[in-house]
């Protein structure tokens, strides 16, 4: 039983799951090899899986991926405390600490109206470990769509930011004209990712804006098309259709999918 939960709770019973694992002598050898670093994958993928349950209101499958992440938590722990860093009592008490600190409001003498004070609170806290600018605590392995709002955000702090939304839709026309320069230039793979890159950094930008997250607006696009292409499927398979067939017969069965999402069939 690990020492930093003595009772008899399934949380005690998970850490002490995680330390019988990871026994040096009789744990599991996988378990035993594994690092922070080659951890740091499945956490992350548990973490979207987590978004996933949610988006599709499976509360079912969102127990088990919140179990899922949460054993990842407690693998990272046990690491640490493997190596004398810290412990998850550890890990609990910081962040119990920190979010006590952030509600002044609730736990201390704060007026409500103090809650806006989030966002200063969280500046406060990244500039007192921050080792360089506002950008330096911005994760590299967060998405790309999501990291670059983060970006931007950061950026705002300070004044650089449009200051509304349509200089960002001009900006986008800029850099859709700027694309099609390259492809009729017949420019290589460097140039094109260049320029396709800098249209989606617009693209999140245009989202942060309009107050919609680009990364979930394209999860959202990504099932949407997911949908429609399935009843595509099935509407050859009906047909008897096997193979390439003729765009504008593909296009009129994806017209066909719109009608019916419309119509709530």
């Amino acid at each position: 039983m690990p020492s930093s939960s003595p009772d008899n709770s399934p949380l005690a019973a998970l850490l002490a799951l995680m330390v019988r694992l990871r026994a040096p002598q009789d744990g599991c050898p996988w378990d035993r090899e594994q690092t922070f670093a080659t951890i740091a994958p499945y956490t992350i993928e548990e973490a979207y899986e987590v978004a996933d349950a949610i988006a599709r209101h499976d509360l079912g499958d969102l127990r088990e991926e919140l179990g899922d992440l949460l054993f990842q938590v407690v693998f990272h722990a046990r690491i640490a405390e493997e190596q004398g860093a810290f412990t998850f009592a550890d890990v609990a008490e910081a962040i119990t600490g920190k979010m006590i600190a952030r509600h002044p409001h609730i736990f201390g003498d704060a007026d409500a109206h103090d809650a806006a004070r989030w966002e200063d609170m969280k500046a406060q806290e990244r500039a007192a470990k921050a080792k360089g600018g506002l950008l330096d605590d911005v994760p590299l392995a967060l998405p790309a769509l999501l990291r670059a709002a983060k970006l931007q955000k950061r950026a705002a702090r300070i004044g650089f930011d449009w200051p509304d939304l349509l200089p960002v839709l001009d900006k986008l026309e800029e850099e859709i004209r700027e694309l099609k320069v390259e492809i009729a230039a017949g420019s290589g793979i460097d140039r094109l990712e260049d320029e396709l890159g800098d249209m989606l950094f617009v693209m999140a930008n245009i989202g942060r804006h309009l107050g919609v997250e680009a990364e979930t607006a394209l999860r959202a696009a990504n099932a949407k098309f997911e949908r429609r292409f399935r009843h595509i499927e099935r509407r050859l398979a009906e047909d008897g259709r096997q193979g390439p067939q003729q765009l504008d017969f593909l296009d009129s069965l994806w017209n066909e999918a719109k009608a019916l999402e419309r119509q709530g069939g």
